[in-house]
């Protein structure tokens, strides 16, 4: 048994059971965002958090352990993303990176935007020509030191 193993018990069981990440947020006590993070494999889970996932999934003790196992982060299977919807991220960032990196440098200063120090929030936005997907990226600013 490994971490992949519970990932894809726990992916298993949400699609049996038809639930949904943002009810199980809720019942974690942290955003739809990270919890959805956290089950697919790239955030660490504390005891009592693995806890309330085992029940909802059905996870033994063991399973719940490696849920607190700090995980290796990056669940990309390639270089370059296959999958549609992560290669329009790919792409706008292929595009717009230079962009806004120039933007966040000018701004800021030489540094980088934290992905620890980090929130997201994707969300739906209505609009008569088609709903819009609207995802808002807040990372800590961290200024390169001089030493």
């Amino acid at each position: 048994m490994n971490r992949n193993d519970v990932t894809e018990k726990i992916i298993s069981t949400k699609v049996a059971k038809g639930l949904q990440w943002e009810a199980i947020a809720k019942k974690v006590g942290q955003s739809k965002e990270w919890t959805t993070a956290l089950c697919l494999g790239q955030m660490t889970a504390t005891a009592e958090q693995a806890k309330v996932l085992g029940k909802i999934f059905g996870l033994k003790a063991e399973e719940q352990k490696w849920l607190q196992v700090v995980p290796y982060k990056g669940s990309l299977p390639t270089p370059v993303p296959t999958d549609p919807l992560i290669y329009r991220w790919y792409e706008i960032v292929s595009v717009y990176g230079t962009t806004i990196k120039e933007l966040i440098h000018e701004e800021f200063g030489d540094g980088i935007m934290s992905a620890i120090d980090f929130s997201m929030d994707i969300t739906r936005e209505a609009d008569p020509k088609g709903d819009r997907v609207n995802v808002v990226l807040s990372g800590k600013f961290l200024p390169y030191k001089q030493y």
